[in-house]
């Protein structure tokens, strides 16, 4: 597929026929059968020659066809569902790039190559990323200035195509409720999932980095409106330990749908990289049981690459 300068593919047609693009709704999808997510994003800019510190989000409009291409790996791997690239979307990330005053224009682009790349057989996901900061009385942010804030970046991420909304890579249920109310504040109609990131504080024992439980934190996510909740990523996680938390999600959820997306394993560090061993093999295995505890929507995190998805994808289609 050949992309513009603007992220869309040659042929595309105007934005607003992009909204909304796949006809058959995620939530109907996953009442029939599991989906399987993409993985990792920066780990694949870098790779493409993304320097440490810079914005990867300019990529979608200086650079679509690298994350075009990226999009197309994950999703030639059989990926169902495509993540746009606009982890650091709100205002307060982009702010720390001088750019606070290019979110909708970057996060339009980011779900319109997205989008392409996920055609009409695939779910788009925003992205939504944690904000980088505390919520008050923490921190001096207040509620309604990162609800604004979120508002503006999903307003974008809708407007280009998103199909889902993804409150990602969360540590405050505070931050994820804030999200939701949103996304939903933007599209009553658009399902929105949030998705956490644990470490193990005791054996069978997960929390987040604010001390939130697993249980507590899918409540907070639910309560708030979200249909499919979640963990991605997380600290030093082994692959078993993703089996464990996915139980606990999962017996937390209610009739919320249930997203797992590990890391290849837990990292290690070699001559100042970090290294996650985790083969596309484990990482099927991992799959298959991340499956039988309930899990419906499974997909990668730090570390993963198109053949460990490619992998996973297998397994979940498999089943």
């Amino acid at each position: 597929m050949l992309f513009t300068k603007q992220g869309l593919p040659s042929s595309a047609p105007p934005v607003k026929n992009f909204a909304n693009m796949n006809p058959i709704p995620l939530l109907d999808e996953l009442s029939r059968r599991p989906l399987c997510c993409d993985g990792a994003m920066g780990t694949q800019l870098f790779a493409r020659g993304l320097a440490s510190g810079a914005c990867g989000m300019l990529w979608n409009l200086d650079r679509p066809g690298d994350v075009g291409g990226i999009h197309l790996a994950y999703r030639n791997a059989g990926c169902d569902l495509i993540t746009t690239n606009s982890f650091g979307g709100s205002r307060f990330a982009l702010q720390l790039h001088g750019l606070a005053d290019r979110v909708a224009e970057l996060n339009r682009a980011a779900a319109r190559v997205a989008r392409a790349a996920a055609g009409d057989k695939g779910w788009v996901l925003g992205d939504v990323g944690p904000f980088g900061d505390f919520l008050e009385p923490v921190g001096d942010t207040t509620a309604d200035e990162l609800r604004e804030a979120f508002s503006v970046q999903i307003a974008a991420l809708l407007e280009g195509g998103a199909d889902a909304i993804l409150v990602e890579t969360m540590s405050d249920p505070a931050e994820a409720i804030v999200g939701v109310e949103a996304a939903k504040a933007c599209a009553a109609t658009v399902p929105v999932i949030v998705t956490y990131a644990f470490q193990k504080t005791a054996p069978g024992e997960f929390r987040t980095m604010m001390g939130t439980s697993a249980a507590e934190a899918v409540r907070c996510a639910t309560g708030a409106g979200a249909e499919i909740v979640g963990a991605n990523c997380g600290t030093a996680l082994s692959l078993d330990d993703y089996v464990d938390l996915a139980g606990q999600l999962v017996a937390a959820a209610g009739n919320a749908t249930v997203i797992v997306q590990p890391n290849a394993g837990s990292p290690r560090t070699e001559n100042g990289k970090t290294i996650y061993d985790a083969t596309p093999e484990e990482m099927a295995v991992t799959a298959k049981r991340l499956l039988a505890a309930g899990v419906r929507i499974i997909g990668g995190c730090c570390g993963t690459a198109p053949n460990h998805l490619a992998a996973m994808s297998r397994a979940v289609k498999a089943t």
